[in-house]
C-alpha cells in the first residue's frame, strides 16, 4: 500500500468528524465506513494498518483497531460512544510515555504480550536468533525481554554481573538497549561473547563482555572506557547456590561453604553495583531455593532480604513456573516417588524480585 494511497482516505479525518455528530446512526455510517478502510489498509507484512497524519505514518495493530472501532459501535449512548472516539483519537495522534520506558500508555492495550500480573506461566523457552538451552542455570530470554521493554528505554545501559550465556545481552541487542555483562568463567565469557556479537545489531548499540569477578571489578573504570558514568537497569541472574558447580574458583558463589558464605560473596556484588544505578531504577534478581538434608532452604527470600538490607526497596515478588530442568529432564517418575517418600514437594517455580534504588 502506498502513502499516496492512504493520503487518499483521511482516516484521522473521519475521526475527528465523528465528534462533530450527535446522531449516533450517523456515527456509526462512519464507523463501518472506518473499519472498511482500516482493511483495505492493513499491510500484508505484519497485520498494522498504516495511517498517514501529516507527514508521518502512524502504525497501528490491524486486530486492536477493529476491536476499538467494535466497541464505539456498540455503545448505546452519545457520551460513551465519544469517549472512546476520543480515546482513538488519543492513540493515534499522541504519545504519551513515562520517564523509564518507551511503551505508548495512550495505546496500551497493543502490549498485550506485556506480563502484569505476579505468577509467570512461561512453558515455552524462546530459542529464536542466537538463543540456546545448552548452559545449564541459563534463564529463559523472555524474562530480560519482559523487563527491558518495561523499565528501560532504547539507548539506555543494563548491567548484568552474572552473565553466564550471554542471554540478558542478546535481548539488549534485540531491543536497543546498551548492555554490560560480567562473567567469571573464561571459557563462559568466550561462548557467552561470540553468541552475543552473532545476533543481529540492528539499533547498532553497544554490548560489553568482561571476563572478571563482579564483586571485584572495578566498574567505575569499565564504564569510563565506555564513556558512561551509570546505568539504568540491573539484572541479576545469581547461582542458586551449589545447585550447579559453575567452577572451581572459590569466588564462584556456587561454591560458597554456607549459606551465610552464599550471601555474603552475593552482597558484595550488590555493594559494587548499587551506586551504579541511577536514581528510582529497577533492578531484577533471578532466584531460586533449594532442598538440602532433608531441609527447604528458602534461598529466595534470603536473597531478597539481602537486597533490601542493601537499599533497595521491593516492588514485586514474581513467581515463576518451571517444568523441567536438566537435571530432571526424563527422570519426572523417580522425581515424583523421592517427593511421596520424603515427604516434600517437588520444585516447579522459581522468583523473580523487583527492586527501585
Amino acid at each position: 500500500m502506498s502513502t499516496t494511497d492512504i493520503h487518499r482516505h483521511d482516516f484521522l479525518n473521519i475521526v475527528n468528524a465523528c465528534l462533530n455528530k450527535e446522531n449516533l446512526n450517523e456515527i456509526r455510517k462512519d464507523i463501518a465506513q472506518l473499519k472498511t478502510l482500516a482493511s483495505d489498509l492493513i499491510s500484508n507484512n505484519n497485520g498494522y494498518v498504516l495511517i498517514r497524519k501529516d507527514n508521518d505514518i502512524i502504525e497501528y495493530s490491524h486486530s486492536l483497531i477493529q476491536k476499538e472501532l467494535d466497541q464505539i459501535d456498540k455503545t448505546q449512548t452519545i457520551e460513551r460512544t465519544k469517549y472512546y472516539i476520543k480515546r482513538l483519537i488519543r492513540s493515534l495522534s499522541e504519545k504519551k510515555t513515562g520517564e523509564i520506558n518507551d511503551l505508548n500508555l495512550n495505546r496500551w492495550k497493543e502490549y498485550d504480550d506485556l506480563i502484569t500480573d505476579s505468577l509467570w506461566m512461561l512453558n515455552k523457552r524462546d530459542k529464536s536468533g542466537t538463543h540456546k538451552a545448552d548452559y545449564w542455570g541459563n534463564f529463559i530470554p523472555q524474562i530480560p525481554n519482559q523487563f527491558l521493554r518495561r523499565y528501560t528505554k532504547k539507548g539506555d545501559w543494563v548491567l548484568d554481573p552474572f552473565l553466564g550465556s550471554g542471554t540478558s545481552l542478546i535481548e539488549c541487542r534485540r531491543l536497543g538497549r546498551n548492555g554490560v555483562g560480567i562473567e567469571l568463567n573464561k571459557e563462559t565469557t568466550r561462548m557467552a561473547g561470540s553468541r552475543i556479537l552473532q545476533e543481529k545489531n540492528p539499533y547498532k548499540i553497544t554490548t560489553k563482555v568482561i571476563n572478571a569477578n563482579s564483586a571485584k571489578l572495578n566498574y567505575t573504570s569499565e564504564l569510563k572506557k565506555l564513556k558512561v558514568k551509570s546505568v539504568q537497569f540491573l539484572i541479576m541472574h545469581p547461582p542458586y547456590w551449589n545447585i550447579i558447580k559453575f567452577s572451581n574458583n572459590k569466588e564462584d558463589l556456587s561454591n560458597a561453604e554456607s549459606v551465610q558464605g552464599f550471601l555474603e560473596l552475593f552482597g558484595r556484588v550488590v555493594d559494587k553495583t548499587y551506586p551504579l544505578l541511577d536514581k528510582k531504577r529497577y533492578c531484577s534478581v533471578i532466584i531460586g531455593d533449594k532442598y538440602s538434608a532433608g531441609e527447604w532452604i528458602p534461598l529466595g527470600f534470603y536473597v531478597m532480604q539481602e537486597m533490601i538490607n542493601k537499599g533497595f526497596k521491593l516492588k514485586s515478588i514474581i513467581v515463576k513456573n518451571f517444568d523441567q530442568t536438566t537435571a530432571k529432564r526424563n527422570q519426572k517418575e523417580l522425581w515424583r516417588y523421592r517427593a511421596l517418600a520424603g515427604g516434600f514437594y517437588i520444585f516447579k517455580h522459581e522468583y523473580i524480585f523487583l527492586f527501585q534504588k
